[in-house]
């Protein structure tokens, strides 16, 4: 494995710590935060995997868009590309007032914790990729 893709999935697997961490302390906004990067550095991966040497991924965090980038998008099950749609307002939109007490309002651990589930084995999938 390069340097590049070494770099982005230990920032995954750190995200992905990171959003368990955030379910136990039980702020449940910021595990769907951390599953979005998870998967955003996880995919930034497989498009570094591409790129030239001094290149870098894309400066976005549309989790479509760079699945889509990296190759992977129409490789995905069904389920896959459904749950990359529900991650991607995690992000952006969670930062914002008008969106985040509504995102946050739907947010239980045991929503929480599926989350993390569905990130580590979308995870586990892109590194299979790579």
């Amino acid at each position: 494995m390069n340097d590049k893709i070494e770099y982005w999935i230990k920032l995954a697997e750190y995200d992905i710590e990171t959003a368990r961490a955030m379910l136990n302390s039980r702020r449940f906004l910021y595990v769907g935060f951390m599953c979005h990067q998870t998967i955003e550095k996880a995919l930034k991966a497989v498009i570094s995997r591409n790129c030239e040497k001094s290149e870098i991924p894309p400066k976005i965090h549309h989790l479509l868009k760079l699945a889509d980038r990296a190759g992977l998008y129409y490789r995905m099950s069904s389920e896959q590309q459904d749950f990359i749609k529900e991650l991607n307002p995690m992000n952006v939109e969670a930062r914002y007032p008008e969106y985040k007490d509504e995102i946050a309002a739907g947010l239980t651990r045991g929503i929480c914790g599926e989350f993390i589930t569905r990130t580590e084995e979308m995870l586990c999938w892109i590194k299979k990729q790579l």
